[in-house]
């Protein structure tokens, strides 16, 4: 298949779709894909790349083609749509022009917030008569109104109308978690294929070993616990922070650890120093590569989102790095987060946005033998390779992109892979 993925965020940034276009290209399809210049989690443009510019590049034997977008910014509502909008504009038009010639027989758009970049790939499928999916990955009015960035319902109903819009002119649809089926199927027009596809783990964390020379080297007379990826609004990071503070006197040893970067850095870089918590450490970014060594120096590792009922929905993709890191998990989380973790027996769970439940989770899981510890992190393990491994998950994919081609009339070829999976389906 001739396959253009959509993605506002790709390499360098961590996503998971970087790893997705990785295994598609070495299934031995054509590949492409359309992104934007780099500039998240920290809201500036990286090193190397101009917001202004436009270009095609080559990564690891795609075509990568960037288009111009006005930099997020640091916590400014203004500045992130202004970096949404820019990025469907530029995506639509100058992406347009960059891809004149090329043929594709599938649009995939990875639909991180937000979901909107979905309407460049409308666009896109109907100049290159191509079919079109997305792969929805945060629910949309939700989420605009869990993070506090929409309130008014009016906003909210329009912004409803554009999602059923955007789902209307989609061959299929792909959710990351069955909880996400029927938010989806009800703004979506009836009959339109919706399927399961769960986020893989990153292929860079899919394995327990330690690196000999970790880019960060935890304290290991500590008890450290590690919470990886994006410091921002839905992660709950208060509760974090609170329970830290009822850590700090009676569980000395235990020491949160937070790698990442986000809308709540300088936050969180205030409260660590205004409430006095030693036991809190911040590390900042590190590349995607260089988590498995931080992984496995850690005695348990951390995830945690806000509670509210559109968040219940969602399994963060760092539990699926988790699961490969062989590594207890702590899941401050309610629904099919914590579900997940604790049906695999991979760690311990406790509600969201609670910061004396999370304290007490902590306590407990610090308490347990090492042997028993050790035993949630196989079992997390086990899970990872039963359900999440790119190896398993990218035949899947490539199910799905051919049904798609088919159902809009194209010629796709199967794979064996393509095959096989089909075969798995009729059975």
């Amino acid at each position: 298949m001739r396959i253009l993925v959509l993605s506002q965020h790709f390499w360098p940034e961590s996503f998971r779709i970087n790893d997705v276009v990785r295994q598609l290209a070495s299934a031995g399809h054509h590949v492409e894909v359309m992104t934007g210049q780099p500039n998240y989690p920290g809201g500036t443009i990286f090193d190397g790349f101009s917001a202004s510019s436009s270009g095609t590049t080559d990564w690891q034997g795609v075509a990568l083609h960037r288009v111009p977008l006005v930099p997020r910014g640091r916590a400014s509502a203004l500045r992130l749509v202004a970096n949404y909008l820019s990025f469907i504009a530029s995506a639509a038009t100058i992406g347009a022009w960059r891809l004149r010639g090329r043929g594709f027989d599938v649009i995939l758009v990875y639909a991180t917030s937000p979901l909107l970049q979905a309407i460049a790939a409308v666009v896109l499928a109907r100049l290159k008569r191509a079919a079109l999916v997305t792969w929805v990955q945060d629910l949309w009015p939700e989420s605009l109104q869990v993070t506090g960035y929409v309130r008014s319902p009016r906003l909210l109903g329009l912004v409803a109308i554009v999602v059923r819009w955007i789902y209307a002119r989609n061959t299929m649809l792909l959710v990351p978690s069955p909880a996400f089926e029927p938010s989806v199927r009800a703004l979506a027009p009836p009959g339109l294929p919706i399927a399961w596809h769960p986020n893989p783990g990153d292929a860079a964390d899919a394995g327990p070993v330690a690196s000999e020379d970790p880019a960060l080297t935890l304290d290991d007379t500590l008890f450290n616990v590690v919470f990886a990826g994006n410091l921002g609004i839905a992660q709950a990071l208060d509760s974090v922070l609170d329970a830290a503070e009822r850590l700090r006197d009676d569980t000395p040893e235990l020491r949160l650890v937070l790698v990442g970067s986000g809308q709540r850095s300088t936050w969180l870089a205030e409260q660590v120093s205004a409430r006095r918590l030693p036991n809190v450490q911040l590390a900042g970014r590190f590349a995607p590569e260089q988590m498995a060594g931080i992984y496995a120096q850690a005695q348990a590792l951390l995830v945690s989102l806000k509670a509210d009922p559109a968040m219940a929905l969602t399994v963060p993709s760092k539990v699926q790095s988790y699961l490969a890191a062989g590594r207890p998990i702590v899941a401050a989380l309610d629904g099919e987060g914590a579900r997940l973790v604790v049906e695999a027996g991979a760690g311990l769970a406790c509600r969201a946005g609670d910061g004396a439940a999370l304290a007490d989770t902590l306590r407990r899981i610090h308490a347990l033998p090492e042997s028993a510890r050790a035993a949630m992190g196989v079992a997390g393990r086990i899970r990872y390779l039963r359900d999440y491994a790119p190896e398993r998950l990218t035949p899947q994919l490539i199910g799905h992109l051919e049904e798609a081609v088919r159902r809009r009339g194209g010629p796709a070829v199967a794979t064996a892979a393509g095959a096989a999976q089909r075969g798995e389906r009729r059975q």
